[in-house]
């Protein structure tokens, strides 16, 4: 199958991309994160996604940066949200909608996402998500974390030099 892996950053996406793989997936990158707080921070996640895509071999495609209409449509009324609440399932659904819409336009067989394998992520709101936006392409409910992933993707991050960002990208998260 031909899956489009929402990818939040390289390193995440460096031990689910061997994963899916592993399934017998043939794999691209998309790179859709308008909830980082600012361009600097896309783009130094991008490259990184970029360097990862190149030492696999396969290709990243990314959305267009828009934050201002992450802002409106996700964040506005939900700031004081703390993390794992109702912002970041808006913000995972705002996302995987983009993922969903261009694999769908693009002939994907089916779309997933690299935020499973977080542990500061909580996979069930993630496929909820996922499941609400799969209209136009099939979701694949995969937990990346299971099997070592996060582990992995510490090591392999290491392995090919990624940026490893220390927040999860809106300026909401760095808040306390």
């Amino acid at each position: 199958m031909r899956i489009l892996l929402h990818t939040c950053c390289g390193p995440c996406a460096s031990a689910c991309v061997p994963a899916l793989r592993d399934l017998g997936h043939e794999v691209s990158l998309f790179y859709a994160n308008s909830n980082i707080d600012t361009e600097e921070e896309f783009l130094l996640r991008l490259e990184s996604a970029d360097k990862l895509a190149q030492n696999e071999g396969i290709a990243v495609f990314a959305a267009p940066y828009d934050h201002e209409k992450w802002l409106e449509e996700v964040a506005k009324g939900y700031e004081a949200e703390p993390e794992k609440g109702a912002r970041c399932a808006r913000c995972f659904r705002f996302n995987l909608a983009e993922t969903a819409k261009y694999a769908s336009e693009h002939g994907f067989d089916a779309f997933t996402s690299s935020l499973t394998v977080s542990p500061h992520k909580i996979s069930a709101m993630v496929f909820e998500a996922g499941k609400e936006v799969s209209e136009p392409c099939a979701f694949l409910e995969i937990d990346f974390k299971k099997k070592n992933g996060f582990l992995r993707s510490l090591r392999r991050t290491g392995e090919l030099g990624l940026y490893r960002q220390n927040y999860c990208g809106c300026e909401f998260s760095k808040l306390k």
